[in-house]
């Protein structure tokens, strides 16, 4: 039986250049490589976001048009 059984699969993170809300109220966040415009504004809210960085888990986005 496979119960309990745990993905033994190491997770890599690393510092991850992410955007931020600026609002106080909201908390949002987007990475770099997921954005859609060059400047993106939040989501949820339409508040500016600012530029920061995470400690995140590695991955990949091969469809991304900006760089």
């Amino acid at each position: 039986m496979a119960f309990g059984r745990r993905n033994e699969e190491e997770i890599i993170l690393e510092d991850t250049k992410v955007w931020v809300c600026s609002s106080d109220e909201c908390n949002c966040w987007i990475r770099d490589n997921f954005k859609s415009k060059e400047t993106p504004t939040c989501p949820i809210c339409e508040s500016p976001m600012e530029p920061s960085t995470k400690e995140l888990q590695v991955i990949q986005n091969h469809s991304s048009s900006l760089k």
